[in-house]
């Protein structure tokens, strides 16, 4: 992998922490992904305007569908993570989430684009997979206690389903970028433009619960809304300058800042296990970058 498209995926590895733990924190209620949505198109719109909108004429009716298909896997996606978040830790859906999510999209690379691990890409994409799951697996703290097995076993679930979801927008967005020809940043936006209205029967079934709800969360809806779509964008110029299946398992350096802030401003526990995991997780990106 060429060293600026590592520099982009750390960068986005660090950005993708910070907004998912806003996302903890802050978010869970019903309208929440909506307002997310909602907040990248007003926060983007001037960027879409200055830099991208006289791409728009150019897109094939292929790049449309890639860019719609590709917005309701993103909608499936986020409202299966909000609701992993609700039922378990960030540092057991996220590990989970993001394990599962590269080795399917790494496969589906070399499987659906043609590219080649070789002995160095098998060996990190394994590093990788490995340390989330120490992160993950750990001593089973509170294995006495029926009400965090419970929890446990609730973000095992909800993050592998985030996990493939996550395969499914990676290899459809890197097909855009990388074969298409769709910028990034406007994969990225209109992919949230379009689900918009498909959030839109959520939101009608309780409208008057929408403007206290994002007084409670509004710090987590500019975090996610700022923050996210940047993260998704340097991942998506990496791509443009690396093989995706390089790309999809180096983004998951960002568990080394999960691990990190989860314990630290979370409270949640195993932050050894956690570190020690996030070590592996380095060394499988540096075998991915070299």
């Amino acid at each position: 992998m060429p060293a600026h498209a590592l520099a982009l995926v750390l960068a986005a590895a660090l950005l993708h922490a910070l907004w998912n733990l806003a996302a903890k924190r802050w978010g869970g209620g019903r309208h929440f992904v909506f307002a997310c949505a909602l907040g990248v198109v007003l926060l983007w719109l001037p960027a879409v305007l200055w830099v991208g909108l006289d791409e728009l004429p150019r897109w094939s009716p292929l790049a449309w569908g890639f860019v719609a298909a590709s917005a309701a896997v993103h909608l499936a996606y986020f409202n299966c993570l909000i609701a992993g978040y609700r039922a378990s830790d960030l540092t057991v859906v996220y590990p989970v989430a993001r394990g599962s999510g590269p080795l399917l999209s790494a496969l589906a690379a070399v499987v659906l684009l043609d590219e080649h691990l070789g002995l160095h890409g098998a060996l990190g994409l394994a590093g990788v997979v490995g340390g989330i799951l120490l992160i993950t697996m750990g001593p089973r703290g509170g294995a006495n206690d029926p009400e965090a097995a419970r929890r446990r076993r609730q973000g095992l679930y909800w993050g592998a389903a985030t996990g493939t979801l996550i395969a499914g927008y990676t290899v459809l967005d890197g097909y855009a970028v990388k074969v298409l020809a769709v910028s990034p940043l406007m994969v990225d936006y209109f992919g949230n433009l379009l689900r918009l209205p498909l959030q839109l029967p959520a939101l009608l079934r309780d409208p008057r619960g929408f403007w206290p709800e994002l007084r409670h969360s509004w710090r987590g809806v500019l975090a996610v809304a700022g923050l996210g779509p940047l993260a998704y964008i340097l991942v998506l110029m990496a791509v443009r300058e690396a093989p995706l299946s390089r790309v999809a398992p180096a983004r998951e350096v960002s568990m080394l800042f999960a691990a990190l802030l989860g314990g630290q401003l979370l409270g949640e526990g195993e932050r050894g296990w956690r570190i020690a995991g996030a070590a592996l997780i380095g060394v499988g990106v540096a075998a991915l970058a070299f």
